[in-house]
């Protein structure tokens, strides 16, 4: 282990055991005190830098400003890529983040964490329940509701997708509030991902999209890139290829590109690369079906509204799935590609 990764182990440590315990004392409000009309200024705690995790809060984020109109929205994040993420989100009035790198910017890390001492909140939430210094965070925020990430599955574990990562935390908010005496129904279907692309976006995507291929057809997009044991191999991405081309003759079949310009099916098909997050959005938007291993480039897909196809094969695909519209995971590790091809023919026709 290196030096930066064993700082990085003991940074980690000593928050998890800070962490334990935090919110054991917190003392719920009283029944009836909450009035979701005079929530004005809301927190929402979500510090991980990945492109994936910010997408996944975007239903808690739509479920908040549902539930509270009147609302202001603060996200505690890491990194930049929820500026993009949550660029047409009105309500979304000040994005803190925390450094990527905490040990190369020290003071602009103990100072975001500081500024949230700074601020009076109505309502402060934990957007995961494993985050150790999201609990952290939640603590030392001055607010009158707070939701530390507990989740009582029995509650609601009976509901669709209640082990979703961007689907537990919105029942566990409704769930929070009925308990206070709000009128609201937990079982009601959860908001999807959306980055909400506006006309003028997804008509730039459509231009972009006809430069690739000709826009006298439809277009099935694949992603073959992923990080770690979630990507799956040349030989793999080389046999779903071909069979694509089979079975969709009437259909352009284009590859966008990750940062690393690498494909897992040598570059065969047309393809395009792009490394604005909105721009990328808007182009997938505009094609009939997009195909890709569970990674953030997945949930941007299922964020921009367009049909979604996740293949799983190492991580919980009840937890990461895209979920609603046409939307599924496929588990490769369990089912076979004529199966797929089924799935994707349900998308399409």
């Amino acid at each position: 282990m290196s030096f930066k990764s064993r700082i990085n182990h003991i940074r980690r440590t000593v928050i998890w055991n800070l962490a334990k315990g935090v919110g054991n004392s917190y003392t719920e409000p009283a029944y009836g005190s909450c009035d979701v009309l005079k929530v004005k200024k809301v927190l929402i705690i979500r510090p991980n830098h990945r492109l994936g995790n910010q997408l996944l809060l975007t239903p808690l984020v739509q479920e908040v400003i549902n539930v509270f109109p009147n609302c202001e929205i603060d996200l505690f994040v890491k990194g930049g890529v929820a500026h993009p993420v949550f660029e047409n989100y009105k309500e979304v009035v000040n994005v803190i983040k925390l450094p990527k790198r905490p040990w190369s910017h020290i003071v602009k890390y103990i100072s975001s964490w500081a500024s949230i001492k700074q601020r009076k909140y109505d309502f402060v939430i934990n957007g995961d329940r494993t985050s150790s210094s999201g609990r952290l965070l939640t603590q030392i925020a001055k607010a009158d509701f707070k939701i530390f990430g507990e989740v009582d599955d029995s509650e609601f574990k009976h509901l669709e997708g209640y082990q979703h990562i961007s689907i537990y935390p919105v029942y566990n908010l409704r769930l929070y509030l009925k308990n206070l005496g709000v009128n609201i129904q937990v079982e009601n279907k959860v908001p999807v991902l959306d980055v909400k692309l506006n006309d003028q976006e997804i008509a730039k995507g459509k231009q972009v999209l006809n430069g690739v291929v000709p826009g006298d057809k439809e277009t099935i997009c694949i992603y073959t890139n992923a990080t770690g044991d979630k990507c799956y191999s040349e030989e793999w991405w080389g046999t779903f290829y071909e069979r694509l081309l089979k079975e969709y003759p009437d259909y352009n079949i284009i590859e966008m590109l990750p940062i690393e310009n690498i494909s897992k099916i040598n570059f065969k098909s047309p393809n395009f690369y792009s490394q604005d997050i909105r721009e990328m959005a808007a182009i997938i938007r505009n094609t009939s079906v997009f195909i890709a291993a569970d990674n953030g480039v997945m949930h941007l897909a299922s964020a921009s509204l367009a049909p979604t196809v996740g293949f799983f094969s190492v991580t919980n695909m009840e937890m990461y799935k895209p979920y609603g519209s046409k939307n599924i995971g496929l588990q490769t590790n369990k089912t076979k590609i004529d199966y797929w091809i089924t799935a994707i023919d349900n998308i399409l026709k």
